[in-house]
């Protein structure tokens, strides 16, 4: 399964504006409600609870916020991106900048695994995650993923 397989186009926001965890989750969620078909705020509140049980922000300027959610029929995968960084809590204390929103059925542990991997084996590039820091817009972000997701 590669990134782009998944990547809801739409989702992939290259100004994210909040200066907090929260705030981050909600304008990330923002754009998949649609097509996870729940509630704004239900989102938001399973995410949080899985920040709770210990950041998702991985360090090195990365966070992969992610749940599992009831009634869920497919991953939905989103990406953001904070200019000037936010406190995500992350294991290096060191703030956030690319985020990769992942939301998965309730049952979908093996396929929810691969995908963080897969995701987390792209950021380990210094180089596509500079990229990625300074992609102008949506279109350059994808391709970014595309070309990189390719080599994998």
């Amino acid at each position: 399964m590669k990134i782009l397989d998944v990547l809801v186009k739409d989702a992939v926001l290259v100004d994210l504006k909040s200066m907090d965890k929260k705030g981050v989750l909600e304008e990330l969620v923002e754009p998949v409600t649609g097509i996870a078909r729940i509630d704004r705020n239900d989102l938001v509140k399973i995410l949080m609870d899985r920040e709770r049980l210990g950041s998702t922000g991985i360090g090195g300027g990365i966070a992969i916020p992610h749940g599992k959610m009831k009634g869920l029929d497919t991953l939905i995968l989103g990406f953001g991106l904070s200019r000037k960084g936010v406190d995500f809590e992350s294991m290096d204390n060191r703030p956030s900048h690319i985020f990769f929103l992942l939301l998965t059925p309730e049952n979908s542990t093996g396929v929810h695994l691969k995908l963080l991997a897969r995701i987390s084996k792209l950021l380990k590039d210094e180089s596509v995650k500079e990229r990625l820091f300074n992609a102008a817009n949506r279109e350059e972000v994808l391709n970014i993923i595309r070309e990189s997701d390719e080599e994998f």
